[in-house]
């Protein structure tokens, strides 16, 4: 049982929803009310916790002044019953839309139902009363009501803009509604909604279609999430609508923090749902952190009804219904990805040019070793010296081999350093290490081969003493090369190249962007097209810090000791960025990595990062990071050179987005790991 409820989507904080499409049948209640049913079936079978219909959705919207009608309306009304029933045998919430009478007035409503009764009635605040809009000849507004409550059903519920319907049992599920033009309006009655708690907004809508409107809509969905730190669901009408003067496209849209999750078939001929998993957890937590939200909620919030509702249960294990990056730094989209190229990619440059003008600078010093991250910073160090107008010949390139450098890092660091016109030398630490040893009294100075720590080190600190001197020498100062993943690992030794620099331009970079930057510069023209077959080399180099010879033809593997960079960086995101649950990270880990993210790989994803990982890997690379990340890396961050900030919430730097104490411990992420993660 605990497996299951490990692998469950709603365990950790995931809302189903969907934005329902129905044939639209117009001024037939009856056969509406079949086709509401036919839907909240199928979203049982498939999970949904919640959904919305349409506006009018159960009476049709362009039927003019048949809403007039009573024997509609009455229909409507038994309707409204059936479809209650449908909703307890599915277990689902569904929010659907209807003209509904109160006093000598009518409304145009969402009727939010759950359990086999109506929980409440919303109805529209704004109505559109212009080019093609009538509504005020057939509906009064929201402000027109005379009190708040509402006989419908059976029932006297609560009648009434704003209201919030939140889930005793699932925490973090909290809704709210609106109608069509309401999200039109300057101040969107769902403003006040998420202010006043509401996590998920959803609009029932029957705007018709013309050209660009689709786009238009989709942007206030995706920005209003955006704005409001909230999902937003809309249901637009779609085929079976009246085409007397308009057309319907049946639009359905789901975002999430501004992110599209998924989008449903326009112009469709047929009924359908567009599904997908809402990480109201996810929300909470950026509200939790973003202090204008709440400061707003504080200033402009207003006190709202809540209307309580049990929502479903079931923790059957099932795949994740959602967008889900394996790659959380690297968009699947290539176009976004060469987007947010060209963008990491001149934010580097521009930060250092901007500290070479402040510094007068006319020269800088870089260690290059052939690997990924200091061709990165070599390649960012060109671009800014050509757009200073400064000579490359003044970037002072400089490989220094040790005791387990290869040929091929060498030789690749050369080729890259000539093709790229910087002035290259190379100094050979080993004469130096072996003195530091006899002055230590290593036993590597008598002939034993003993590849400790301080092995190691002796040779990353003398390469960063000879690069700290040499700045001094030719009035320069030394370009840092270390990533985030790398700092997030404290994969660095404290105070030498790869930690401590005059200015690191790749430390708000993971180590899976600094591939793709990588490419992406090979792809294009900005440096040069004489380096790109030695870019191609470098990228399909093993990750290794050469500093212990090879055994048995093995070298040493960076990824061996702290885990792949894939997951590395994947928790990382989700730990820094919105302050997961362990547990929750390993969830998404597995669905990204494990069986149900097989063979779903997207576009731009290289043969050999095409890999799986189980749960029990995922489970024992977790929890190596978080005891790198909470208890042993800290020291190092606090100490940090400045450089840019590239990604949002994926700085580490002690003046940025991450502020740690360097005396912490990982015990209540570790205990939280062991006590809802099974180990296979």
């Amino acid at each position: 049982m605990a497996d299951a409820l490990f692998h469950s989507p709603k365990t950790h904080g995931f809302v189903r929803v969907a934005a329902a499409t129905p044939v639209s049948h117009v001024g037939d209640p009856r056969a509406n009310g079949q086709e509401h049913v036919a839907l909240i079936r199928q979203a049982g079978e498939q999970g949904v916790d919640l959904m919305v219909f349409p506006e009018l959705s159960l009476s049709a919207y362009a039927i003019d002044d048949l809403h007039m009608q009573a024997a509609l309306l009455d229909q409507v009304e038994r309707q409204i019953a059936v479809v209650a029933e449908a909703t307890a045998e599915a277990d689902v919430v569904a929010v659907v839309g209807a003209p509904i009478r109160n006093g000598d007035a009518l409304y145009n409503c969402a009727v939010v139902i759950g359990a086999g009764e109506v929980l409440g009635v919303v109805p529209k605040t704004y109505l559109p009363n212009y080019r093609e809009y009538y509504e005020k000849r057939w509906f009064a507004p929201a402000t027109a009501r005379a009190e708040d409550v509402i006989a419908l059903n059976g029932e006297t519920v609560d009648f009434a803009p704003g209201l919030l319907f939140e889930a005793v049992n699932r925490p973090g599920f909290v809704f709210s509604v609106e109608i069509c033009e309401d999200y039109w309006a300057p101040l969107p009655p769902s403003t006040r909604a998420a202010l006043a708690g509401a996590r998920i907004l959803l609009n029932l809508s029957a705007s018709n279609i013309v050209i660009g409107k689709a786009d238009e809509r989709a942007m206030l969905s995706a920005s209003h999430s955006a704005r409001t730190l909230s999902a937003y669901v809309f249901a637009a009408s779609g085929w079976g609508e009246s085409t007397t003067d308009l057309a319907w496209d049946g639009q359905a849209t789901i975002h999430e923090l501004g992110a599209k999750l998924a989008e449903g078939e326009r112009f469709a001929l047929d009924s359908h749902l567009t599904i997908a998993d809402v990480d109201v957890d996810r929300i909470g937590l950026d509200r939790l952190r973003n202090g204008t939200f709440a400061e707003c909620a504080r200033n402009e919030g207003e006190a709202a009804t809540v209307v309580p509702f049990m929502a479903r249960e079931d923790h059957e294990a099932s795949e994740l219904i959602r967008p889900l990056d394996r790659f959380p730094f690297v968009p699947d989209d290539a176009g976004r990805l060469d987007q947010d190229c060209y963008e990491v990619f001149n934010i580097q440059v521009q930060g250092l040019m901007r500290r070479m003008t402040a510094t007068g600078a006319k020269s800088l010093v870089i260690g290059v070793s052939g690997g990924l991250d200091s061709t990165q910073a070599l390649l960012v160090a060109c671009r800014a010296f050509d757009r200073l107008d400064l000579p490359r010949t003044n970037i002072l390139g400089f490989t220094m081999p040790g005791f387990a450098t290869s040929n091929g890092t060498k030789s690749n660091a050369w080729a890259l350093m000539n093709a790229l016109g910087v002035t290259g030398a190379e100094i050979d630490i080993r004469p130096a290490a072996e003195q530091m040893f006899r002055d230590i009294g290593h036993p590597y100075a008598e002939g034993q081969p003993v590849h400790d720590i301080t092995f190691e080190n002796v040779q990353a600190g003398l390469r960063t003493d000879y690069l700290f001197r040499l700045a001094n020498q030719h009035r320069a100062f030394v370009l840092g090369t270390g990533d985030l993943s790398e700092l997030a690992l404290g994969w660095a030794t404290y105070g030498v190249g790869d930690h401590m620099s005059h200015y690191n331009v790749n430390g708000g970079v993971a180590k899976t962007l600094i591939r793709h930057l990588i490419r992406w510069v090979a792809a294009g023209d900005l440096i040069g097209a004489g380096a790109r077959d030695t870019l191609h080399a470098i990228l399909h180099t093993e990750i290794s810090p050469e500093l212990v010879p090879a055994k048995d033809g093995v070298i040493q593997s960076t990824e061996g000791t702290v885990g792949p960079y894939a997951l590395n960086d994947f928790f990382l995101f989700y730990i820094s960025r919105f302050g997961m649950t362990p547990s929750k990270v390993a969830f998404l880990a597995h669905q990204a990595w494990g069986d149900a993210g097989a063979g779903h790989w997207p576009a731009n994803t290289p043969d050999d990062e095409k890999v799986e990982y189980d749960l029990a890997t995922i489970k024992g690379w977790l929890r190596k990071f978080l005891i790198r990340f909470f208890q042993t890396a800290q020291f190092k961050r606090s100490a940090l050179p400045n450089g840019p900030k590239v990604v949002t919430g994926g700085s580490l730097s002690p003046r940025g987005d991450w502020r740690a104490p360097s005396d912490g411990n990982s015990r209540v992420w570790l205990d939280e790991l062991e006590a809802n993660v099974p180990d296979a």
